[in-house]
């Protein structure tokens, strides 16, 4: 076998991985797939609540022009919710998982926002009015999760 030809070869398999790897590699910030660990149960809006925990956090981008979060169990076997959201602005870009609380007397912590690392622009979710209002009065605290782990 000739040089050319060894070389052709080589160069042909060398695109073939990259062609297959790259889209994987990108599919995860496409879909800003999270991996969050919650060591306490988490309220979600519509008086869902999310056990002590691992969950894999989503937001597909064909799903209302990426204003869905959809939550998954920890092998991302069953969809646990769809949750509406609207855009969420940070001052500060992390390279951490940012997630902002709300703690209302008698209730488990309920996540206000989700920020995926790197990104202006994250996601709140929408609470009922009533709920809103018991958040507004409550305190809230904000949490950099890495490695999975949140709350």
């Amino acid at each position: 076998m000739t040089r050319k030809a060894l070389g052709t070869i080589i160069g042909g398999v060398l695109a073939l991985m990259l062609a297959v790897c790259v889209p994987h590699a990108r599919a995860d910030e496409a879909n800003q797939a999270s991996e969050l660990t919650f060591d306490q149960p988490v309220e979600l809006p519509g008086n869902q609540v999310l056990p002590a925990g691992t969950y894999w956090f989503l937001a597909p981008d064909t799903i209302n022009g990426g204003r869905t979060v959809q939550i998954f169990n920890a092998d991302r076997t069953q969809l646990l919710a769809t949750l509406g959201t609207v855009p969420a602005q940070r001052l500060n870009v992390t390279d951490d998982t940012q997630l902002t609380f709300g703690r209302v007397s008698n209730r488990p912590l309920m996540l206000m926002r989700w920020f995926y690392p790197g990104e202006f622009f994250g996601h709140q979710f929408v609470y009922s009015p009533q709920q809103e209002s018991q958040l507004s009065e409550g305190s809230q605290f904000t949490v950099m999760a890495r490695s999975g782990t949140a709350g």
